[in-house]
């Protein structure tokens, strides 16, 4: 990750968001970019009993990144930390549904917004506030 994935994904994020920018289009565009689960700190940790290689690592749906940007997003703004091995959240963790309703929110949808399924059930679309604090 540090040598290959992480170096690729900046250099493409950063080309991507700069293209976006300059055309004048950052404003009106919302870009996610996030895993549906981070990876064990610790190499030979298993967590879903694929028996993965002593040298490998798991799932790990205890802390991931997502990196979120554009459409009223503050530039620059670093939101929670984890701990010093990624292991867990130490600081303003974000559950995945209130990053659903964040960017809702950035699209203009109240996330709370009632919609109605193949049953003529009612649901909010997320059960979730938005973080607002993201947004100029």
């Amino acid at each position: 990750m540090k040598k290959q994935s992480g170096p690729m994904l900046d250099q493409g994020l950063s080309a991507l968001f700069d293209d976006l920018d300059q055309r004048g289009l950052l404003n009106d565009t919302l870009v996610v970019a996030i895993g549906e689960f981070g990876r064990s700190p610790e190499k030979g940790v298993s967590t879903s009993g694929n028996g993965n290689s002593a040298d490998g690592r798991d799932h790990w749906p205890y802390c991931y990144t997502s990196i979120i940007g554009g459409a009223g997003i503050k530039r620059g703004y670093v939101h929670g930390e984890s701990d010093k091995t990624a292991s867990s959240p130490a600081k303003d963790p974000v559950h995945p549904s209130e990053l659903l309703a964040t960017i809702y929110h950035s699209m203009g949808i109240d996330p709370e917004t009632i919609v109605y399924n193949h049953l003529n059930q009612p649901r909010e679309l997320v059960k979730a506030r938005a973080l607002t604090k993201l947004f100029l």
